[in-house]
């Protein structure tokens, strides 16, 4: 009976998924290319007609896909104090580090291009590093979102912190829409086939 009810609980457990979008909160860092994180959050929930809630240690959205438990968060704890929302709701609903999905900017990758890997290092990205050292493992799913890097020598900052122009903002949209979809192919079918296939879509240039 006991073994009965643990396969259960774990079955459940394995069903609750845990989809974080990095960013800082604050008018002065809306629409800019390093809140890019809290912009496909927005458009996930708004595509299952979800809502955020105030969170401890975050902007919270929950909903339910075919069976499956989606908790949506986008961190109120600025990004280089991820980790501490990301541990406190993987604490809180028992969501386990494979069902753990990260989406952030990278000036790495082109504007609109997506990455998904299944672990890997921090990147130099402020919100992994603060991930990685607070619940202390790489081995978990992130989305990378090319923001670009089209701007001069010393003034990184200034352009990950600057607004999106109307151009840019063309080509990110279908790239978003893109991404709403990879987070149910996760859910659904695993990171593995979710790599296979999105990476491959997440390449493909928009003119």
């Amino acid at each position: 009976m006991f073994n009965l009810l643990d396969r259960f609980f774990s079955w459940v457990l394995c069903m609750k998924y845990l989809i974080a979008g990095l960013g800082n909160i604050g008018d002065a860092y809306t629409d800019t290319r390093h809140n890019i994180g809290f912009k496909v959050a927005d458009a996930l929930v708004l595509n299952f007609k979800a809502a955020f809630e105030t969170g401890r240690l975050a902007s919270v959205a929950r909903m339910s896909f075919k069976g499956r438990t989606l908790i949506v968060i986008k961190p109120t704890t600025f990004m280089n104090l991820s980790g501490k929302a990301i541990r406190y709701w993987m604490q809180k609903e028992d969501v386990s580090k494979e069902n753990l999905l990260i989406r952030v900017d990278d000036i790495a990758l082109p504007l609109g291009i997506l990455r998904l890997k299944a672990k890997g290092s921090d990147g130099g990205h402020n919100g992994l590093i603060s991930i990685i050292e607070t619940i202390e493992t790489t081995e978990f799913a992130r989305l990378r979102i090319g923001i670009g890097n089209d701007f001069p020598k010393g003034a990184q900052i200034d352009y990950v912190l600057g607004r999106w122009t109307s151009d840019e903002e063309k080509t990110l949209l279908p790239r978003i829409e893109i991404t709403v979809d990879l987070v149910k192919s996760f859910v659904l079918t695993g990171i593995e086939r979710t790599m296979n296939v999105y990476n491959t879509k997440g390449k493909q240039v928009i003119e």
